[in-house]
């Protein structure tokens, strides 16, 4: 028996299309199930010569408005991936419909904002167009989270990015931050949304997240690369979106009836890290400071350095910093040095020595030392532990 031919619509370039692309794949591994899969050499969605493909079914993401006009009315199985919506009559009629739950993605972000103390709160998405329809509906959660608490909930859209706007569009965010009230949480629409926030506030000395609490939604492992400040993001259970459409589109292959199934699939959770995790500090000099040394600290700076940054004395700095966080500067600085270690560590293809020289220690021998006095155990160790 020949294997069904399936093609997949989706654009890989997109962390939360390649997750879903993978949960196809399991649940092919996983049952055993043979499709003779279609998607274009560059891995891009295009629909062009789509009505004329012979094939057996197609899955497909359905955010996409050009995708979903040329897919809905082929005579062929079709299961749709998307966002959820609050208006029944968005979703395709008669198409099985696998959704990621736009509002539990908000209100988890929000709730991780709220719990660490803040009372003000803006989400930044994406401009009105007509395949940014999840956008508006993670903006419309937003506000209706926000009214529901008697908050006012600022949202701001910016400008579409182009590298011929960039620049024009990064000014526009970093005016946009200055201007909000402080200390405030902001939900960003997308990971990438996300790392515009976090180098506005980078270029406009706006400390994270002592001023401005960032959270992202994707975990988009490219966007924690290239970001200097690490960002908390929401995980979309994206890959159990496609073991689900997978298995809907397996059924209707052989003579299922799936038209009316629709699934929403709530997020698995929070990559928590230091860009939403908000403390009360009074010291204009600290949140300099902190803001400082979460770019630097794996650079080698020093307290001097720092205190140079923030100017005031080094001895002043202490001061704030004993009086504020009971620590001295250079614990401060060797913290972010050793989480940085601890992360870089569950890289296997990373050795020891790149380990120690990319987090900032002098040598792989004095990184040993301080693993030793912090954690009493070695590096190699403390691996061992994280893979037990």
């Amino acid at each position: 028996m020949l294997p069904h031919r399936v093609a997949l619509l989706f654009n890989a370039n997109k962390v939360y299309d390649r997750q879903v692309i993978a949960g196809i794949g399991q649940y092919l591994t996983f049952t055993r199930v043979k499709w003779d899969l279609f998607m274009e050499e560059d891995f891009r969605s295009r629909t062009l010569g789509i009505r004329q493909w012979r094939g057996d079914g197609i899955i497909a993401d359905f955010d996409d408005p050009v995708v979903a006009e040329a897919v809905s009315a082929l005579p062929l199985p079709v299961v749709a991936v998307g966002g959820s919506y609050a208006d029944e009559s968005h979703y395709p009629s008669g198409i099985p419909y696998v959704a990621t739950d736009n509002k539990k993605l908000v209100q988890l972000a929000y709730g991780h904002l709220i719990e660490h103390g803040l009372e003000r709160f803006a989400f930044f998405g994406k401009p009105p167009e007509p395949d940014n329809r999840w956008a508006h509906e993670r903006e419309m959660w937003f506000r209706h989270l926000t009214a529901a608490d008697g908050l006012e909930g600022i949202v701001y859209h910016g400008s579409p990015t182009s590298a011929g706007g960039w620049g024009r569009a990064q000014q526009e965010v970093a005016e946009w931050i200055r201007s909000l009230p402080k200390p405030i949480g902001i939900i960003a629409a997308t990971d990438a949304r996300a790392r515009q926030l976090l180098q506005a506030c980078i270029v406009g000395d706006v400390p994270v997240p002592e001023q401005v609490a960032i959270i992202g939604i994707d975990n988009d492992p490219i966007v924690q690369v290239l970001s200097c400040i690490r960002l908390t993001s929401v995980m979309q259970g994206a890959e159990e979106m496609g073991r689900t459409a997978a298995q809907l589109l397996h059924q209707m292959l052989h003579g299922g009836d799936c038209s009316g199934a629709r699934v929403l699939v709530p997020p698995t959770g929070i990559n928590v890290q230091a860009s939403s995790l908000y403390q009360c500090i009074r010291s204009p000099h600290v949140m300099r400071a902190r803001h400082y040394i979460r770019q630097y600290a794996c650079m080698g700076i020093k307290t001097e350095q720092v205190a140079s940054y923030v100017g005031v004395s080094r001895t002043l700095l202490e001061e704030h910093f004993k009086r504020e966080l009971k620590k001295s500067v250079h614990q401060v600085i060797l913290e972010h040095k050793l989480e940085r270690a601890r992360h870089l560590l569950a890289d296997p293809m990373m050795s020891l020595t790149d380990v120690a020289v990319r987090s900032g220690f002098t040598s792989l021998q004095y990184m040993y030392v301080v693993f030793k006095r912090e954690f009493n155990c070695t590096p190699k160790q403390y691996l061992e532990r994280l893979q037990a």
